[in-house]
């Protein structure tokens, strides 16, 4: 296997003393290794996606702005992301800092004692407010970037309200994709435009949350489920501790990251027990479960 030289350059190694090869599986790319010794004599590794396409590259582009705004909040939750774009050969390329999920907890007597949970890193992340956008005076929800769910491209154009953003880019962007791939079909349109411009207001409008105060957008994984979840070692340093990659992200409220977790479960009890003590559930708590199950759609 050969490392294209558009991404030596990217990442300033070495050809002589870099090596790739194929390293674990992906339903949407080709993933790899890649390997080098830096001129201090110490070995390093990454992780790289590549796939052909426009797609791709939109796929990659929000994928790295996604790892390092999650990154960027809690170092320790994901990889880094370091570099992405266009190869030479014409394929979309994603590096990584390479997460080593190669060990067993069996053999964990380097796993840190003192490293956070899953649950308190997903706490800090969700109380750490999101960074104001380039070019906006206040905190916005949305995203620099388009994300992919799976393959689906999700528009992430800002707005000032978290229920336009919800109803706008997630509800109805997703409706009319839905349509232009499978043809219209009126009753689901109205029941997608009842609950757009109905239901949402209702359970998660500005007006409504937290005694009228709304919600501060904080960084959203947007993709969390059992599959996007680990054990790991990030960039070869440090202690095993609790890692997600693979996000979708956006700046969002923080319960609309439980939609996804407890739609495809991987998340019991104790998990939500210490989540909530250190994120508590916004007001009005009474109505709690009902926004988890419209974060669902």
């Amino acid at each position: 296997m050969k490392l294209d030289p558009s991404i030596l350059r990217a990442l300033s190694l070495d050809p002589a003393a870099t090596t790739v090869a194929t390293h674990g599986s992906s339903g949407f790319n080709a993933t790899a290794k890649i390997s080098t010794t830096l001129k201090t004599g110490t070995r390093k590794h990454f992780f790289m996606k590549t796939a052909p396409g426009k797609d791709a590259e939109i796929m990659f582009r929000g994928e790295h702005a996604s790892l390092n705004s999650i990154h960027n909040a809690v170092r320790s939750l994901c990889p880094a992301s370091l570099a992405t774009g266009v190869s030479d050969d014409g394929n979309a390329f994603l590096v990584t800092d390479f997460l080593d999920m190669s060990f067993r907890s069996s053999a964990g007597t380097q796993q840190a004692s003192s490293a956070m949970s899953l649950a308190a890193k997903l706490a800090k992340l969700h109380t750490t407010p999101a960074p104001i956008p380039v070019g906006y005076s206040k905190a916005m929800f949305g995203f620099p970037e388009t994300t992919c769910c799976g393959d689906t491209a999700q528009p992430n154009d800002y707005k000032d309200s978290w229920a336009t953003f919800y109803s706008e880019n997630r509800l109805l962007a997703i409706l009319t994709k839905c349509e232009r791939n499978h043809g219209k079909d009126a009753e689901f349109r109205s029941l997608v435009e009842k609950t757009a411009n109905a239901v949402v207001p209702r359970l998660i409008g500005d007006d409504h949350l937290n005694d009228g105060k709304g919600v501060t957008p904080v960084v959203i994984h947007g993709d969390l489920w059992s599959g996007n979840k680990g054990k790991g070692q990030i960039g070869g340093e440090g202690p095993i501790e609790d890692v997600v990659f693979d996000p979708s992200a956006v700046y969002g409220h923080s319960e609309y990251e439980l939609g996804i977790m407890n739609m495809f479960g991987g998340f019991g009890k104790s998990f939500f027990d210490e989540y909530h003590d250190l994120c508590p559930k916004t007001a009005p708590i009474e109505e709690y479960q009902d926004r988890v199950s419209l974060y669902e759609l």
